[in-house]
This record gives structure tokens, C-alpha cells and sequence, in this order.
């Protein structure tokens, strides 16, 4: 009786167009949403971000999810999205790869307007088809938090970076992390290496261990799956910062502390609007404060005084009163790149083309 009284009240309630929201009424609808991933889920890194997330949603009510891991950036992702649309019937497809966008997602997204295109890595732009979210993290916030930390650990002041391609989020993410550690001592250097792709593991060893060799005794990276390189630190005797998830389990002795994805959070945001009806926004970003980036906790090596020193920096950005990016910076050719005066908060979409390396960076684009 009382679940009838319950159904009665609530039909009456439509009748009569009450203002309460649809979904008060019923139950989320059912949604199937498709996850690719370029590489394993279990990396370490960035695709086990990704994949911690889906395991968020596929806790949701009425929420089913289907994945596919190790597709490359090429055609078969298209023939991956497809058949997860027409054979699984999703309606929300999570395309994780910076690869993917251009032409993969630009090309599915015309083909079915009907479906929502949530792609990582913060390439939509006006005139791309109005069904793709764009979703992306402020990490280089925590990569800031990294540098701190690494500041204070390095005796040699010279710490080791193995970069994947000098694109826009990595030489953004490599200029923050130094920026970070010069905050400790301005004569800090930051050594850096490009591997030319995000996944290439025996490159990411040789560069490791070059970096190590040249007096480096703190790594941190930007690949696909960091395993490697913070493998390598440790085995070398290195203290290291992880990055996209939490590398702690790989080097109890020297992980310090690590920049870690939060992606359940923009995850679930999407599901929540596709699943009542809403229209996603083209461009969902956010960071420490919003909760889609994290720290990892703390390792034995850190000291009170770096631990302070970092807390503190991070209770400035999550209160919106610390900006990474303020003038006066000179890149590492002698330019100015930000002037006396100039500031730029992580909204702005000018750090997005970042295209320059920081005083004090050894390494060129």
C-alpha cells in the first residue's frame, strides 16, 4: 500500500505539472556508457586513471559500462565507438586519448549527434559538432606541488623529467614542476627528455637512467604509464614523483609524492546530465578545488618543512588565491614569456597553447 500511495502521489504530481524535477519522480534513466583506453588499464598511470573513474560509474544506478583497452589512434578506435553504439547501445561514449579527437571523435560525433562525445584532453573548439564534451584537469597544480616537494628532497638540485611529446599540457606541466621546486631555491634546474611518444617504455628506461647518470636524483615524468620510469629511479637509488595514479606500491623507498587524476568526478558529472536529460557543456575543466586532480599521499622521505611548504601552496589553490603562472618568467632561451604584472589563472585558455620552456628547464622543444 504505502509503495501504491507512493506511485499515486507522484503520478498526481505530474498531472497536476507540479515544478518538481523529472528525475525526483523516477528513477535515472538507463544509460550505456562506452570507456576506450589506448593502453592497459593497469599502468599505472594514465590509463588506469581513466579506469579507476569507470569503475566509479558502473556503481550508479541504472549505469552499464562497456570497455575496450589497448586501441590505437587510429581507424580501429572509430570501428571501437561504433560498435559500442550500435551493438551495445551507449549513449555516452568516454574516448580517454588525446589521440582520438582529431579525426576519429570529430568524425563519429557528425555521424551520431544523438550520442554525447566526452574526450580527454581539451581540444573542442567552436564549430566542432556541439555532442563532444572536452573534459580535462588542472594537474599542473599538483605537478607545482611536486616540484615543492622535489625542491626540498634534491641534494644535487638538478631533478629529471621524461616527457612523452612537447605539446601544450606537457611543457605546461614540465614548466610547473620546476616552477614549483625553484619556489624552494631559484638555482634548481630541471633536466628533461623526450621520448617522442606516450608509450615507450625502453626509451622511457634509457632516459631514466641518462638523467639519473647526469646527477639527477629526483625523477618525475609525463607518459602514458609512468611504471617504468619510477621503477628505474628506485632501482638507481633516485627519490621519484609520480604522475596520473598513485606509483607508491613501485618505490616505497624514494616515492615522495605523486600528481594522481580524479576523473570520477567529471565521470560521474556527464553520467548525471546524460542520464537526466541536461545538455553537458562543451569544456568541463577543474582542478584541485573542483576535485578532478589529487595528491598522492606523502612518502617516508618528505620532511616536515617540504610537507608544510606544500599544504600550504595547495590550501592557496583550492581557496583560488595562488596562481602558478605570474610575471615576471623568462623562458629558457633568455625571452620574456610572462611580463611584470601579468598574470595567468588556470581558467585562462592561453596556458593552453603554452608552447615555451621556463628559465632553468635543460631541454629544448
Amino acid at each position: 500500500m504505502t509503495n501504491r500511495r507512493v506511485f499515486l502521489k507522484s503520478a498526481s504530481a505530474l498531472a497536476l505539472g507540479s515544478v518538481l524535477p523529472f528525475e525526483s519522480v523516477f528513477a535515472a534513466a538507463k544509460l550505456t556508457a562506452g570507456v576506450i583506453y589506448v593502453g592497459a588499464r593497469g599502468d599505472y598511470g594514465y590509463n588506469q586513471a581513466q579506469a579507476q573513474a569507470a569503475g566509479v560509474i558502473k556503481k550508479l544506478p541504472n549505469v552499464k559500462v562497456v570497455e575496450e583497452e589497448n586501441v590505437p589512434e587510429t581507424i580501429a578506435v572509430q570501428k571501437s565507438m561504433e560498435a559500442m553504439i550500435e551493438q551495445d547501445g551507449a549513449t555516452l561514449i568516454f574516448a580517454t586519448s588525446f589521440g582520438y579527437f582529431d579525426p576519429h571523435v570529430l568524425k563519429m560525433a557528425a555521424k551520431y549527434p544523438n550520442v554525447r562525445f566526452a574526450h580527454c584532453g581539451g581540444l573542442w573548439k567552436q564549430g566542432n559538432p556541439s555532442n563532444i564534451t572536452s573534459y580535462f584537469g588542472y594537474i599542473d597544480e599538483c605537478q607545482y606541488l611536486n616540484g615543492v616537494v622535489a625542491g626540498h628532497a634534491s641534494k644535487s638540485k638538478k631533478l629529471g623529467f621524461v616527457a612523452a611529446k612537447p605539446i601544450p599540457q606537457v611543457l605546461r606541466n614540465i614548466n610547473s614542476f620546476t616552477l614549483g621546486a625553484q619556489s624552494v631555491d631559484p638555482s634548481i634546474t630541471t633536466h628533461v627528455i623526450f621520448t617522442g611518444d606516450w608509450s615507450m617504455p625502453v626509451k622511457e628506461a634509457e632516459a631514466a637512467n641518462s638523467l639519473v647518470d647526469q646527477g639527477c636524483d629526483v625523477l618525475t615524468c609525463h607518459v602514458d604509464g609512468p611504471k617504468v620510469v619510477i621503477e628505474t629511479a628506485e632501482k638507481r637509488g633516485a627519490m621519484s614523483c609520480g604522475y596520473h595514479a598513485s606509483q607508491a606500491a613501485l618505490a616505497p623507498k624514494g616515492y615522495l609524492t605523486g600528481a594522481e587524476w580524479d576523473w570520477a568526478t567529471p565521470y560521474t558529472l556527464l553520467v548525471d546530465d546524460v542520464q537526466s536529460g541536461k545538455t553537458p557543456p562543451n569544456v568541463l575543466r577543474g582542478g584541485l578545488k573542483e576535485g578532478f586532480v589529487k595528491m598522492s599521499p606523502y612518502g617516508a622521505k618528505v620532511t616536515p618543512e617540504a610537507k608544510k611548504d606544500a599544504d600550504a601552496a595547495k590550501a592557496k589553490m583550492v581557496a583560488g588565491d595562488f596562481m602558478i603562472f605570474k610575471g615576471p618568467i623568462k623562458d629558457n632561451k633568455g625571452a620574456d614569456v610572462i611580463a611584470t604584472g601579468t598574470s595567468h589563472p588556470q581558467t585562462d585558455i592561453v596556458l593552453e597553447s603554452m608552447n615555451y620552456l621556463v628559465a632553468g628547464v635543460v631541454g629544448q622543444i
